[in-house]
């Protein structure tokens, strides 16, 4: 590899990015010798900016909303998770000069609930709240962990009914609308909701936690999500945002380009502390 080896991030908006941030920190740490910068691209004009970008000798991209799909489509060749997700949010010039897709967001989430935040998904019973490209892009990862059951609920319940059907073979999976939690409890809730990307709470009742439950919003700030203030007024045993899995979903695309896995607790705790300083 060569020194000053050239990656970025693609999205819109892209202003805020932690991004950077984290690459450097992995770049520092591992002693890696390499750019990598956020790039504002234009709706429809994906294909271009990223054919322009490995052209100029970019070894790979990272891609934030709303071009996981466009990457899914640029890629040369996909990785079985990828596939799966229907999305790529990282982007690899192979040594043969193929530009290859894979999607680490699920990878990300795993990693973060099981060996950051000790939490176990195995035999476990699991509710996950919505069935867009977040929620596809998680349960591949997540089925393997071998759950007891993994349930998709969402206010169009077709949605998550597709879903359920379409990663059936990897495990117990139902879908449909909120109706199908009934009396149910859960070890694990995770929020992928459009309502959590809006700040809002899902139309979720307290019923479906016990005094062990943990609760994981994808989303994170500097403050508590209503998510999290909910699952911590109703008694949830533990409660997280997803910063470690923006993180560890980092440490994944950085260990595909560079052949070595970061540390990223240490990080993690530093974007933390930026985010609630600024």
């Amino acid at each position: 590899m060569t020194s000053q080896d050239k990656y970025a991030v693609f999205g819109n908006p892209i202003k805020h990015s932690k991004s950077p941030a984290i690459h450097a920190a992995f770049a520092s740490q591992c002693g890696q010798s390499m750019q990598y910068r956020a790039v504002r691209v234009e709706t429809g004009d994906f294909e271009r900016a990223a054919s322009n970008f490995f052209a100029g000798g970019g070894k790979g991209l990272n891609i934030t909303m709303p071009f996981k799909e466009d990457a899914f489509r640029f890629a040369g060749r996909l990785s079985e998770r990828a596939q799966r997700a229907g999305a790529v949010n990282t982007l690899t010039l192979a040594d043969d000069g193929v530009i290859e897709g894979d999607t680490t967001d699920g990878v990300g989430l795993v990693r973060d609930m099981v060996a950051n935040l000790g939490w176990m998904v195995q035999g476990r019973q699991v509710l996950i709240i919505g069935a867009g490209g977040a929620v596809r892009g998680v349960l591949e990862p997540l089925l393997r962990e071998r759950p007891g059951l993994l349930v998709i609920v969402n206010r169009t319940a077709a949605r998550a009914e597709q879903l359920a059907t379409v990663f059936s073979d990897l495990g117990p999976v139902e879908g449909g609308g909120y109706g199908i939690i009934g009396a149910r409890q859960f070890d694990l809730v995770i929020n992928a909701s459009g309502a959590g990307l809006a700040g809002e709470l899902p139309d979720l009742p307290s019923s479906v936690l016990t005094e062990r439950s943990c609760c994981y919003d994808m989303v994170y700030g500097p403050e508590p999500t209503p998510f999290m203030r909910w699952a911590a007024h109703h008694a949830a045993w533990a409660v997280s945002d997803g910063l470690g899995m923006l993180v560890e979903q980092a440490a994944q695309s950085f260990y595909i380009w560079r052949g070595q896995r970061p540390e990223t607790q240490s990080v993690i705790a530093r974007i933390r502390q930026s985010m609630e300083s600024a």
